[in-house]
């Protein structure tokens, strides 16, 4: 094959847009060019391979076996020109622009309430809207260019990168909740107790899970009192109204203080840790990747001073 030049590069790119697209009016409006041009473009692209890359008809347009496995390739390609080039314009790049995200409250009190500051005196000129709610959202349909959500429940189909190590759920109450009630031993005896349910964002009550491995156990535990959001169930259990079932980190400065006590602590359980991700890597936003290394500094900062 002759050496690669400047037109290929701008036919591939064609070729990328009409797959991506699944359509040649589609990549045309984004492209700014011709039906007629991108047709022109994808007859050599295809001439110098020697093979067909799309399946046409009058109604749609697909890639074939192998047209899909260069998209795929190209896709890579992109994304790492993309990276550098933004990596070369730094912070610069960064400047303007807005990032819209969505995340769950314990995300927005562990993670970007202590990285706010730093982001905001870094980039004063980029809008940064977050909307804090628990519900699964499709952050695509609506309007979200990312979110943060426990990694193991992040679409298969999303670009996702970790912003923290697995994080511990404890069990814990008010000593005066224990004075009271007793202090239970193992988890079968947490049956006996007023347990503070936890409601998920589909509305479905959370089974508590215990330990971790072997030892792991799922409990959907009695309690008149059942909340959808952490802040509301430890301001519960502060208050001596049961025993609830949160992030450790959450309740860290009430279990050093004395507000609450942890029960059960042999029976923590391990759980996913927070990531943030996105439809694409090529909507990556620059700023979006300096907010991603400040959370990261931010939480080896909390790991390192408590």
């Amino acid at each position: 094959m002759a050496a690669f030049s400047r037109s290929d590069l701008a036919d591939l790119s064609t070729f990328a847009a009409i797959v991506r697209h699944r359509s040649f009016t589609g990549a045309a409006i984004e492209m700014g060019l011709t039906t007629s041009a991108l047709s022109h473009a994808i007859r050599r692209l295809e001439a110098r391979l020697d093979s067909r890359l799309l399946n046409r008809t009058s109604r749609s347009v697909a890639p074939t076996a192998l047209g899909l496995t260069l998209a795929e390739r190209l896709g890579e390609g992109f994304d790492t020109i993309a990276a550098a080039l933004d990596e070369a314009a730094g912070e610069r790049a960064a400047a303007l622009g807005e990032i819209r995200l969505n995340v769950p409250s314990d995300a927005a009190n562990l993670l970007l309430h202590p990285a706010l500051p730093d982001f905001v005196t870094r980039f004063p000129q980029t809008r940064l809207t977050i909307a804090v709610e628990d519900r699964p959202v499709d952050i695509v349909a609506e309007g979200f260019d990312a979110g943060i959500r426990y990694a193991d429940t992040v679409p298969e189909d999303m670009v996702a990168m970790a912003l923290t190590p697995p994080l511990r759920w404890v069990t814990v109450a008010s000593p005066a909740y224990l004075a009271r009630a007793g202090r239970p031993t193992e988890p079968a005896q947490l049956t006996d107790h007023s347990c503070l349910r936890l409601m998920l964002g589909n509305n479905a009550v959370y089974r508590w899970e215990l330990g971790d491995g072997a030892r792991l156990v799922r409990l959907d535990l009695p309690g008149t009192l059942t909340f959808n959001d952490t802040a509301t169930t430890i301001d519960a259990a502060v208050r001596g109204l049961g025993i609830g079932y949160v992030l450790e980190e959450r309740v860290r400065p009430h279990l050093a203080d004395g507000r609450l006590e942890m029960v059960l602590p042999d029976w923590a359980s391990t759980g996913a840790g927070f990531a943030i991700y996105y439809p694409s890597r090529r909507q990556n936003h620059a700023a979006l990747r300096q907010l991603v290394e400040i959370i990261r500094a931010a939480w080896e900062r909390r790991a390192v001073h408590g």
